[in-house]
């Protein structure tokens, strides 16, 4: 073989050689940046998902599943740091080895939180999670029994009373927006892909790692701001409701108790397995909705004049004039007294006894009379034509004051002892009614979220009556949706029932619920609303609660 043959074969395989490490290298290239982008695409959908979800419970699970995935860990830990960042609060605890899952959905963990400081105030840097939370470092460590510079001992205690061997561990910072430390993810025991040993957390799973718990910490900032938002709302609202009933120290907590006994309902309406609302499950959004709307029912009446909210008596102005009424009766005594003395001759013969029956006589008459407005004045029994008719009698009585002759009743005083029910007047009803549309117009201008659109007319409805009957809207039928209906009949029930009016008695269980009987049957409540509210006895823990004893009679 000459030496241009030889030199000829051995450039072949030379070049076999290279051709084959150029191929396996471009492999290699290809396999890592599918690789690369496999987890990048993995952690792009992880971030979406994180930012999909909405509730608090579930995102705290998923940050640590997804985490415990995505770097093959055994088991993960979650941390919050407690609103005045003295603590690190375990939000998530699971362990795929020990079958545990603790936090989110399965209820809150009862552990005692990792104290951020020692008792001398100095930084707990010993603590390897609260060292994390301090610095804002990224700690990872190949065995926690060989780690230096952390105490271990707890790790340990627990490892003996379990069995387990934590070993490999990752413990990284949760960042938001602003850069501010939020929480800490502790990863224990990476494992290979086999799962068979535990090996150290790579450098790469590292790097995913603070990125997922960056998108994760963006993505819990996010939900606890909108929770903080709609609480914000729910308490800003209680507070304009509270403030409504502190107008009148007779309706004092009715929004409250309405709101409350709303909410009752539409629970039972989810709980319900028969009957019309067995297919019928009010979101967690429509729950919302509705306690908002009921919590707001009343909120026209901050136009609404206190005198009129509060007017215990048919003759109640800013103040009750009955008093003005018993002054002119004892003017009117004296006047009696003076004519029936005046006229009596000087004739001696004439019997004292005589003269003292008659001016007896005349007091007595007086007294029924004012005894009779006085009663009518509180307006807790009907008023019928006869006692209109008495009324207008009485009030022809004329006295003398200050040189001018008056009657002993005004027009506008006959015109509201005259009033059939209660103690309001037509006008001062229309005014008390108009609340509604208040409230509607009041609340149709607040920018509702999408999902709370239906908060006016829910709150606005209250007052309609199936037949058409009810105000501001003369609603009927299909036209009342299921919420107006709900905090309508919760709204009615309260009123007959509460004990704190000054113009009436609250009804027994018994007589409200007789009541509302025919209220079903006059088309005014829903009657499936109604036959759920006897059936499942909602009425009786609000009894309880809320009622006098004596009231308690079913």
């Amino acid at each position: 073989m000459t030496d241009n043959e030889n030199s000829s074969i051995g450039s072949g395989s030379y070049s076999d050689q290279i051709n084959s490490l150029l191929s396996r290298l471009v492999t290699d290239v290809r396999q890592f940046t599918e690789s690369q982008l496999s987890q990048i695409k993995r952690l792009a959908q992880i971030g979406t998902a994180l930012s999909a979800e909405k509730n608090l419970d579930r995102l705290l699970e998923m940050i640590v599943d997804e985490a415990r995935q995505f770097t093959n860990a055994d088991a993960g830990t979650l941390y919050i740091i407690s609103d005045d960042e003295t603590e690190l609060n375990f939000a998530i605890v699971q362990n795929n080895s020990l079958g545990v899952r603790m936090g989110g959905t399965g209820g809150k963990i009862t552990w005692p939180p990792v104290n951020l400081k020692n008792a001398d105030g100095s930084p707990n840097h010993a603590n390897v999670s609260a060292h994390v939370a301090i610095s804002g470092d990224v700690v990872n460590i190949t065995d926690v029994y060989d780690a230096q510079g952390f105490n271990f001992e707890g790790t340990k205690k627990f490892d003996q009373g379990t069995g387990y061997r934590s070993k490999s561990m990752l413990v990284v910072p949760l960042r938001n927006h602003e850069n501010d430390i939020i929480g800490v993810l502790q990863l224990l025991n990476a494992q290979d892909l086999a799962k068979e040993n535990v090996i150290k957390f790579s450098y790469e799973s590292q790097e995913m790692t603070l990125s997922l718990a960056s998108q994760a910490a963006i993505a819990l900032s996010n939900n606890r701001l909108i929770q903080d938002l709609q609480n914000l709302l729910e308490s800003f609202i209680r507070t304009i409701a509270m403030a409504i009933d502190e107008k009148s120290p007779y309706t004092g907590g009715h929004v409250r108790r309405v709101a409350e006994l709303s909410m009752t309902i539409a629970n039972k309406i989810n709980e319900t397995q028969e009957g019309k609302f067995a297919e019928l499950k009010l979101t967690d959004d429509q729950l919302r909705e509705l306690r908002l709307a009921a919590w707001l029912h009343d909120v026209g009446k901050i136009t609404t004049p206190e005198h009129i909210v509060d007017k215990a008596t048919k003759l109640e102005t800013v103040y009750d004039r009955v008093n003005e009424v018993r002054t002119r009766f004892e003017l009117l005594k004296k006047e009696y007294n003076l004519e029936i003395h005046n006229k009596r001759p000087d004739n001696q013969n004439i019997k004292k006894n005589e003269y003292s029956g008659e001016i007896s006589e005349a007091i007595n008459q007086l007294n029924e009379e004012y005894m009779f407005i006085a009663e009518l004045n509180n307006g807790s029994e009907f008023t019928n034509d006869n006692m209109v008719a008495r009324i207008k009698e009485i009030g022809k009585r004329q006295l003398t004051v200050d040189g001018q002759i008056m009657p002993l009743l005004s027009e506008d005083e006959i015109y509201n002892l005259s009033i059939n029910r209660g103690t309001l007047n037509n006008e001062e009803r229309n005014i008390i009614n108009n609340h509604a549309m208040v409230t509607y117009k009041m609340l149709s201008q607040l920018p509702f979220p999408k999902k709370m659109r239906n908060v006016s007319m829910y709150a606005a409805a209250h007052h309609e009556k199936l037949d058409g009957t009810g105000y501001p809207m003369g609603l009927k039928g299909d036209e009342l949706s299921l919420q107006s209906r709900i905090i309508a009949m919760a709204d009615i029930f309260e009123a007959l029932t509460a004990k704190d009016r000054p113009y009436k008695k609250g009804k027994t269980l018994g007589e409200a619920l007789k009541i509302m009987g025919f209220m079903v049957k006059d088309k005014y409540i829903d009657s499936d609303l109604f036959d759920l509210f006897i059936k499942e006895k909602i009425y009786s823990d609000y009894a309880v609660r809320e009622l006098a004893p004596q009231q308690i009679d079913v």
